[in-house]
């Protein structure tokens, strides 16, 4: 059923205008798109309930959605029921189907509150389309029986009422209470045009420390350069393929390699070590906290 171009007066005409199936039909339907991929079977029982679809779909108005993107989600979530009902288990088709239309709708309302995902687990979604109705009732009670509840206990009987994590109502209710703000908005008249984003801390390095930081590591790289360069070369490939590859090598590996024993490779190991560690502490003392 295509709605491009169509308002959703015309799609609700169309739907109250459409056939109504009885049991036996809607099964011969179901059968015949099952088995037989019957795309006309398909359509016909698509069209005979958007009337329910829509009729859904209204329901969810007050999430501040347009009525047709709530019945193009509608109409998905009926074809997808369509898809994957089962006439064998002898279960009316719009039985079935509510579950999916729903789901496909609450899925559309909750991508489109807010430009950050509002919740993905089953209890952050029964939170989204119950916590104020859930709230206000709890609230009317607490006020019949002469109750003063203060924000935390009321959250606690929201999470056992809806059956959830009460950091999961705490999230909620934290992003139930405003809408978007861009940060490109300005402050105040009076200040000039500032915008909201010109308040946010830049937590990069600044210039200095990024200078200072890049002096410290030249210094370092020349100092362990030196260093090396007091190996001989088996000490120094031993060190390299050690300690400056990704991954450094085993030393049994490296024993086949060049022939010696595990135990030997691990001498000139601690050999090369004890070298670097002379040289460098006759450059600088600081450096031993940089080798620990």
């Amino acid at each position: 059923m295509a709605f491009d171009g169509t308002n959703d007066q015309t799609m609700s005409r169309r739907a109250m205008k459409a056939e109504l199936l009885d049991a036996e039909t809607e099964l011969r339907l179901a059968y015949a798109w099952r088995d037989q991929r019957d795309e006309a079977a398909l359509h016909r029982l698509i069209t005979a309930y958007m009337r329910l679809a829509i009729s859904m779909a209204a329901k969810f108005r007050r999430y501040g959605a347009p009525m047709n993107d709530l019945i193009q989600e509608a109409s998905l979530g009926l074809m997808k029921a369509a898809d994957r009902f089962d006439p064998d288990r002898g279960v009316r088709f719009s039985t079935y189907a509510v579950w999916w239309i729903k789901a496909s709708i609450q899925d559309y309302v909750m991508r489109n509150w807010s430009m950050v995902r509002t919740g993905s687990t089953s209890s952050q979604k029964s939170l989204f389309f119950n916590l104020r109705r859930v709230q206000a009732r709890l609230e009317r009670e607490a006020s019949a029986a002469g109750e003063d509840l203060d924000g935390h206990q009321l959250r606690e009987r929201i999470a056992s009422e809806i059956g959830v994590p009460l950091a999961d109502v705490e999230m909620m209710e934290g992003r139930l209470s405003g809408s978007d703000f861009s940060l490109n908005a300005t402050r105040a008249a009076g200040e000039e045009g500032r915008e909201w984003i010109e308040t946010l801390e830049d937590d990069c390095a600044q210039a200095a420390e990024q200078v200072e930081d890049a002096h410290d590591t030249d210094l370092l790289r020349g100092w362990l350069v030196e260093a090396m360069g007091a190996l001989n070369p088996r000490e120094r490939f031993i060190v390299t393929e050690r300690k400056l590859r990704g991954e450094g090598r085993t030393l049994e590996s490296l024993g086949d390699e060049l022939g010696l024993s595990k135990e030997r490779v691990r001498q000139l190991e601690a050999s090369a070590f004890a070298k670097m560690r002379r040289s460098l502490e006759t450059q600088s003392r600081e450096v031993q906290h940089f080798l620990a």
